[in-house]
């Protein structure tokens, strides 16, 4: 592995498409917010930011995504896309949360917060605590806490965390979307269809 891996990142799991090259320990970010259309706009993106760097696909070393938690729809569309683009192009993809990427480089112990809207936060305790989806008033107001981060901070924190972790030869195979609530998404109500013998 070479020391200076070149990455390519992004995240879908809020109101955005994001994206960030990292190679040579300098990160490239583009973000653009909105709130649908990111699995339309993605690949395109990715495109448009290996281009500017003078990157091919094949010069990756890795892939890594924000696997939230978040929007269920953006992180299934961004761990999609990178399980897909790690198996067509035979290098690693690697998950990180959003929450981690929020609280990197901030002292440890803290707590890393983001809104879930309709009055819920997501948080975790970044010594080794599990997120959970908690009323935004019971956030205890006596830990210190890791700010929110601009979308274009975020993306490079996947980035450098998931460098850090291919350094380290910590590679999982495959990212896993972090669910910490359940899809607002109702099943539909028509009946199925017949199937005929």
């Amino acid at each position: 592995m070479p020391s200076d891996p070149i990455l390519l990142a992004f995240d879908t799991s809020a109101a955005h498409c994001a994206a960030a090259l990292f190679a040579g320990g300098v990160t490239t970010t583009r973000v653009e917010e909105m709130g649908r259309g990111q699995a339309e706009r993605l690949m395109p993106m990715l495109e448009e930011v290996l281009a500017e760097a003078g990157v091919r696909w094949g010069d990756l070393d890795a892939i890594a995504v924000g696997v939230g938690p978040g929007n269920f729809t953006g992180i299934r569309i961004s761990v999609a896309a990178a399980r897909g683009l790690a198996l067509g192009l035979g290098k690693p993809a690697i998950g990180v949360s959003t929450l981690e990427a929020q609280a990197h480089g901030v002292p440890r112990p803290c707590l890393a917060v983001a809104d879930a809207k309709r009055g819920m936060v997501y948080v975790q305790e970044m010594e080794g605590g599990a997120p959970a989806l908690v009323g935004a008033e019971d956030v205890p107001g006596d830990v210190a806490r890791a700010g929110t981060v601009a979308t274009e901070t975020l993306v490079a924190h996947i980035a450098a965390i998931a460098a850090d972790r291919l350094g380290a030869g910590a590679v999982h195979a495959r990212p896993a979307p972090l669910y910490v609530r359940s899809a607002d998404a109702a099943p539909a109500s028509d009946p199925p269809p017949v199937i005929l013998p």
